[in-house]
């Protein structure tokens, strides 16, 4: 059995822990406010934040993070098995195949109608390429361009994916962690400092000393619900720090967004001169701990292991973009994919994204798509699409296109209906477009939730061509159009 593992932080260190073991995870952010998490059990419990202990804070805190990605997690579950229509799976390299055997039977016979097709068929290329200002090499292009050609298609129900994205039948089972540290020393409890001033501080006070961190872990199975808590814990002895260290050591930054502001793996272990207990939960994120919960919850440490998946794989660096962000995580699933079709393709696991349509309330009828104004660093930078991307380890399509757009650009599973999907099957890669309206009295706000985009928003239906297109979506668009106003009017 092959279970995937979602990380509920952000921490570079848990993070590099985990792959260091083997276990390459699915990085969501909980964005749970801390203080108000704090404030809330102290207030159910009839106390303050003050008088609760360094390890039920870090329990709390730790839960709440799970929780709160577990919820998003079931909102993307629960809409892609309430998703209804067909999955059309076009087969374009099919196409190109025929279209050669047919051109080679008939080449004396029609040559002169060929000539002129050839003709019209070059300038409308070029004229594409004028508005996309992309150039389509074969050897370096990044999107698909089948316009012109015929694509077999195969019509299947919505929720046969089973053929089009084997990572989803890799993985049978989902868990979440959410974990969360805290520093006491001399019977106070150390957070994030946050600023300079406060680290360089609380540092000074634990220059010389030992205190205990201590780490929260939550694990929650999301197919069933069960949950397990612990907590590790660990004695750290300081060295004596003189001024100048501290504040050498404050200038690095390092400890300004970690608990107790210092770190083992960085720039602060040389001033760590002693553990006593799990060296891994000082690091954020206890190992034997975690295989201790995996395995209350009924699986097999062995069975996280993913990290021969990444063998070879590129992180975002593609020559053909702009510098990627250094924040931008490398999630699993994530690498370029040298296609059959002989371009390169982004997602190990085929990719997805979500076009979502506004219908007037009276007619019915479609009058606005979100569309995504590209970030320049990404391939073919500053062209409009649909937000999505690379399909991750355990996901179906229609899961990876949920979760990428809402990360991208704020599209709220709650809010939509799925209503069809179109899946490319290029053989070793595939894109799926998921189709989906706006629920009845819901309202989505599209906005650019990361790096990814430069802008996202509603734009009439009627002005997209308009747009400069990335050149899949300037290939599929007339497409699209015809399936969503054929959808709309069938609801």
């Amino acid at each position: 059995m092959k279970v995937s593992l979602i990380l509920a932080s952000q921490s570079p260190a848990r993070r590099a822990v985990l792959a260091a073991a083997g276990v390459v995870p699915v990085i969501h952010v909980s964005e749970v406010d801390e203080p108000a998490a704090l404030r809330n059990a102290a207030n159910a419990q009839g106390v303050s934040v003050e008088q609760m202990s360094a390890e039920e804070r870090v329990s709390i805190l730790a839960r709440a993070k799970a929780l709160a990605v577990y919820e998003s997690w079931k909102l993307v579950a629960d809409a892609a098995a309430s998703a209804s229509g067909d999955l059309v799976v076009g087969y374009p390299l099919e196409a190109e195949d025929e279209a050669e055997d047919e051109n080679a039977e008939s080449e004396s016979s029609e040559s002169e109608s060929s000539e002129s097709e050839s003709s019209e068929t070059a300038s409308s290329a070029l004229a594409s390429d004028s508005q996309s200002d992309v150039t389509h090499n074969v050897d370096t292009a990044q999107t698909r361009d089948f316009s012109g050609v015929k694509v077999p298609t195969k019509t299947f129900d919505i929720h046969d994916f089973a053929h089009a994205n084997k990572s989803s039948s890799d993985s049978n089972s989902v868990l979440i962690v959410g974990c969360d540290s805290m520093f006491l020393l001399d019977g106070e409890c150390y957070g994030k400092p946050h600023t300079p001033e406060v680290a360089f501080e609380r540092i000074k006070r634990m220059s010389g000393k030992t205190g205990e961190l201590f780490t929260g872990h939550c694990l929650i199975d999301a197919k069933s619900g069960k949950t397990v808590c612990k907590v590790s814990r660990a004695s750290v002895t300081f060295a004596h720090m003189s001024d100048e260290e501290i504040r050498a050591y404050v200038e690095t930054g390092e400890p300004l967004e970690v608990a107790g502001s210092f770190t083992l793996e960085g720039f602060g272990g040389a001033f760590i001169e002693g553990i006593q207990g799990d060296p891994h939960g000082v690091l954020g994120i206890s190992l034997p701990l975690l295989r201790q919960m995996v395995c209350d919850l009924g699986y097999a440490w062995p069975d996280l292991w993913n990290s021969r998946k990444l063998e070879g794989e590129a992180i975002k660096d593609d020559p053909a973009c702009k510098e990627v962000p250094k924040e931008n995580v490398h999630q699993p699933g994530d690498g370029w994919v040298m296609c059959d079709c002989g371009r390169k393709h982004w997602g190990h696991n085929g990719a997805a994204g979500v076009l979502l349509a506004r219908r007037d309330e009276a007619t019915g009828r479609v009058t606005h798509v979100v569309m995504q104004h590209r970030a320049l660093w990404s391939a073919e930078g500053g062209t409009w699409g649909i937000p999505g991307g690379a399909i991750s380890d355990g996901e179906t399509a229609i899961e990876g296109a949920l979760r990428e757009s809402f990360e991208e650009a704020n599209i709220t599973s709650q809010d939509i209906d799925v209503v069809g999907a179109y899946c490319e099957n290029h053989g070793n890669w595939r894109y799926t477009t998921v189709f989906a309206f706006e629920k009845p009295g819901h309202s989505v706000n599209p906005c650019a939730h990361d790096d990814e985009s430069m802008e996202i928003k509603w734009v009439p239906i009627d002005d997209v061509p308009k747009l400069k297109l990335l050149t899949a979506m300037r290939t599929d668009w007339p497409s699209f159009r015809a399936r969503l106003d054929l959808l709309a009017s069938q609801r």
